[in-house]
């Protein structure tokens, strides 16, 4: 790659790819323009931030460097920008350099969710068979030695997914059960998972205790995408879970809060009633709201305290009807300073009912549905032992939890 990208193209692809519009470089901004034949469709995929109206559109906010949040979700961060970077170091390209036009062309067309970008930069390929113990020895040594050899393999399975912990994107055949890297091409029907590995600041039975909250959230009533915990010779096993932005052949629009409402998801900066009110806005639903309350329980009561903006999600289907995705990213997580990225009616350090009754109530949720959504969630977070030793959890990491999940209210 000799040249920066001044413009780049955008395609809305559900069942088939259509042409959105263009991104380009305007007087050191970027501006994004949709075709006449997307604005036809009348889908607003970002409605707060790129209002679906002709003409072009520049981002007033420079959280993303000027790049719309849309668009933002595409790039990778934390493990997938690492691995980028050391290979554009590795090629003598100081990554400084590239503009996040530039990062869209990387992802291509096997970014997450319903975007594709062109002209892509293209990568290698493969439909080997993937060892997950192998794989995740290649991560330790890439991440703690620096050790680039597996670096295009990386790279290659990473995806466009966010994050700070390894993982990859893989197809699981339903018959052989053989991993291979995703085949992100439309017209068939897709077994795409996202599997994760332990980095090398997290215990080594890190996929069991993400394994077991993923128990847990399903006696919470919560709903999570189907996950498993893959066997591993070296640890407790590793976790993943299927991808909910692909629905058989369909491509499935996704939009995290962050990009939504531009809340850049390194700071705290959101409180859950923000949630609510964007998730009352996008879906007009009473059920979706009663299933955010429901994830917002579970956060409390979990000790999940990575709650920031990227870990939530929303999915449009092709006919513009909006719903809250599936829970992910779910664990036992200290947060910030020991606090929740996002506070709960202004409480960061120990909300409990109090703040939850007080949420439902400013976001019409019945008193009544708000209890029962709470017993419910406490009910099964009480259980965290039980779900612990069905997931290999380790004694050590079981009981200093289980103080910490004791002590909410």
């Amino acid at each position: 790659m000799n040249d920066l990208a001044q413009s780049i193209f955008v395609d809305y692809c559900s069942t088939k790819p259509i042409p959105m519009g263009r991104l380009a470089f305007i007087n050191r901004k970027i501006a994004f323009e949709y075709t006449a034949e997307f604005l036809e469709l009348g889908l607003e995929l970002s409605p707060f931030k790129l209002p679906l109206k002709p003409g072009v559109h520049f981002s007033v906010d420079t959280v993303f460097e000027g790049l719309f949040g849309i668009f933002n979700d595409s790039l990778p961060d934390g493990w997938g920008r690492m691995l980028l970077d050391r290979k554009l170091r590795n090629q003598g390209i100081f990554p400084d350099n590239l503009t996040p036009l530039n990062r869209l062309r990387y992802v291509g067309t096997g970014g997450m969710g319903a975007l594709q970008y062109r002209p892509i930069i293209p990568t290698s390929t493969s439909k080997e068979k993937i060892e997950l113990d192998q794989l995740s020895e290649e991560c330790s040594q890439f991440e703690l030695k620096e050790e680039d050899q597996f670096i295009d393999v990386l790279i290659r399975l990473n995806g466009s997914s966010a994050g700070a912990r390894p993982k990859i994107l893989v197809s699981i055949d339903p018959d052989t059960q053989m991993i291979r890297a995703s085949d992100n091409r439309h017209h068939r029907t897709h077994h795409d998972w996202i599997i994760k590995f332990r980095s090398s600041i997290d215990p080594k039975d890190m996929g069991s205790i993400e394994y077991a909250y993923h128990l847990m959230a399903v006696a919470a009533g919560v709903r999570v995408p189907e996950a498993r915990l893959f066997n591993s010779k070296h640890c407790s096993g590793y976790f993943g879970v299927r991808r909910f932005d692909r629905e058989e052949k369909k491509f499935l629009h996704s939009h995290t809060l962050s990009g939504l409402l531009h809340a850049d998801h390194r700071i705290p900066s959101l409180d859950y009633e923000s949630v609510m009110k964007a998730t009352i806005f996008l879906t007009k639903n009473v059920a979706e709201q009663k299933k955010q309350f429901r994830n917002i329980a579970f956060n409390i009561f979990a000790h999940n305290r990575d709650d920031h903006s990227k870990n939530f999600s929303f999915l449009m289907d092709e006919k513009g009807i909006w719903s809250v995705s599936p829970a992910y990213d779910l664990t036992f997580s200290s947060g910030p300073g020991g606090e929740h990225c996002t506070t709960l009616m202004g409480n960061g350090r120990s909300p409990g009912t109090p703040e939850l009754l007080k949420l439902a109530s400013v976001s019409h949720i019945n008193h009544k549905d708000a209890l029962e959504i709470i017993d419910q969630v406490k009910s099964a977070v009480s259980q965290w032992k039980t779900f612990a030793k069905e997931a290999g959890v380790e004694k050590i990491s079981t009981q200093m939890m289980q103080k910490k999940l004791s002590s909410i209210k």
